[in-house]
């Protein structure tokens, strides 16, 4: 059997309806995973048509994870787990996140809630002796300077894989991480749909293209599997080497 075989694997994946966490999400299906999906709409079919969203062959559910409440009454399932993927994320625009209503809802999607959701399924993921991977960005690494709650609450989120991944390593479950950078999602949209600023975007990336979510996909499915059995608290960045200089 494969490294990268998940069968018989119940997977989660938060933010697992469009981007890079529906990439991810495909990504163990497509390795025989059961994979359960968390997103922002009321209902699978109102995925339909969206551009970077494919619900096939994924069980879908609605929820807010900025509310605590929420996601308490959601992780009642799945009843067992083996991989957690947390991959939900905002951001505003615009400077809004220098006034307090951005810089709240920005914390509690990207920061408050992948402990939330951490804290809620680990009892079923140190039974299973399983892992969490933990989605950040390059930004956790460098400054953002129109979006200070977007580049804070990545950091937060490096930060947390190391302080749990030492925490939780104990308990048998790996914490470990992945940092995407620039990949054609909606958040990225503001630079992706606009000519002149990809054309800029790109000339910064040595690989000379853009990530995709399939890109992500593989580090995940490398984090979550044996071939990683020894890698705690750590966050891979997945950026075609945007950030080395």
């Amino acid at each position: 059997m494969s490294d990268l075989d998940f069968s018989g694997q119940n997977v989660l994946v938060v933010g697992g309806s469009s981007g890079i966490g529906n990439g991810v999400a495909h990504g163990f299906r497509q390795r025989g995973a059961q994979v359960h999906v968390w997103g922002t709409r009321a209902s699978a079919g109102d995925y339909d048509g969206v551009e970077g969203s494919d619900l096939t062959g994924l069980t879908y559910a609605c929820v807010d994870v900025a509310d605590r409440a929420a996601i308490a009454a959601a992780a009642r399932k799945p009843e067992r787990l083996d991989v957690l993927v947390l991959c939900q994320g905002t951001v505003v625009y615009r400077r809004g996140e220098f006034a307090p209503e951005g810089w709240d809802r920005v914390m509690a999607v990207n920061l408050d809630s992948l402990m939330d959701c951490s804290m809620a399924f680990h009892d079923r993921l140190a039974a299973a002796k399983g892992s969490i991977i933990i989605v950040s960005s390059v930004s956790g690494f460098q400054s953002n300077r129109g979006n200070p709650a977007y580049a804070a609450s990545k950091a937060g989120a490096v930060s947390l894989t190391k302080t749990l991944g030492e925490a939780w390593a104990r308990d048998g479950i790996r914490v470990n991480g992945l940092a995407p950078g620039l990949v054609a999602t909606k958040l990225t949209a503001v630079t992706t749909q606009h000519p002149d600023r990809l054309a800029g975007a790109l000339r910064a990336i040595p690989a000379g293209r853009m990530g995709t979510p399939a890109d992500m996909a593989g580090a995940a499915l490398f984090l979550a599997s044996p071939l990683a059995a020894y890698v705690h608290g750590q966050t891979l960045i997945v950026d075609g080497g945007l950030s080395l200089s």
